[in-house]
């Protein structure tokens, strides 16, 4: 799409010399799906970037992070100017975020013979749970558990490790990865619905008032045209839906 009318005050926060810096988040194999041949990734999230910023007429330049809370870290550290993560409570202390523009269902794994039959066993005492820390599901069930204990480790991969080895109650993740993940173990099941949804939201340090209240309508009008939509048909991603219009 061609470069839109923006107001200089919103050229001024999210790109004052020319460039767009876009923090990513590596570690979400939904949104970032490959490497291209210059290192640049590729995927949901990248391409979201790229298409704000060519909306404000500046170049784009990925900043890259391992995880989801080390972008979140950045956010006051002057080191990107929009940040593609997680909308969570936490994370909204130092970031303004868009509504979300994609959801990523998240569930429980449970082991085989597990009695667990619903996701509304799971918080009860005595129950242990083996989450990524840090992650937008696993901020979500800190601040939402009330008896269940949660376990938390550095990488999803950590975490699957310590749900087999520790012979917790309940894997937490996101269903695309769980879905992967029950297959390594016989017996295991995943359990129906979901105990949230991932929104994953365009985030801006919230010093940039302007600029928060532009992404926000930029997002709702990257939704509403399919453009979200087909980005993830583009990238041929299951798992992963459009956030519904605000």
């Amino acid at each position: 799409m061609a470069k839109l009318d923006v107001d200089p005050a919103i050229l001024a926060e999210l790109a004052p010399n020319g460039t767009l810096r876009a923090g990513i988040n590596l570690s979400n194999f939904l949104l970032v799906t490959g490497k291209a041949p210059n290192g640049d990734p590729v995927g949901v999230s990248p391409d979201m970037a790229t298409e704000i910023a060519t909306r404000l007429g500046v170049s784009i330049q990925y900043v890259l992070y391992p995880d989801p809370g080390s972008l979140a870290d950045a956010a006051e550290k002057g080191e990107w100017d929009i940040g593609n993560i997680g909308a969570e409570p936490q994370r909204a202390k130092t970031i303004a975020f868009s509504a979300a523009y994609c959801e990523i269902e998240s569930t429980y794994l449970v082991p085989a013979g597990s009695p667990i039959r619903s996701i509304a066993e799971v918080d009860r005492p005595g129950i242990r749970i083996a989450t990524k820390g840090r992650a937008a599901y696993g901020l979500w069930l800190e601040n939402n558990l009330r008896h269940a204990e949660l376990v938390q480790t550095d990488s999803i991969d950590q975490s699957f490790d310590a749900f087999v080895e520790q012979r917790l109650d309940a894997l937490a993740g996101l269903r695309p990865r769980l879905i992967v993940d029950v297959l390594r173990l016989p017996g295991a099941r995943l359990l129906d619905g979901q105990f949230s949804a991932v929104q994953q939201a365009i985030g801006t340090p919230r010093k940039n008032a302007e600029a928060a209240s532009w992404l926000f309508k930029t997002v709702e009008d990257l939704k509403a045209s399919g453009f979200v939509a087909d980005l993830i048909t583009k990238h041929k991603v299951d798992g992963l839906s459009v956030a519904p219009i605000v």
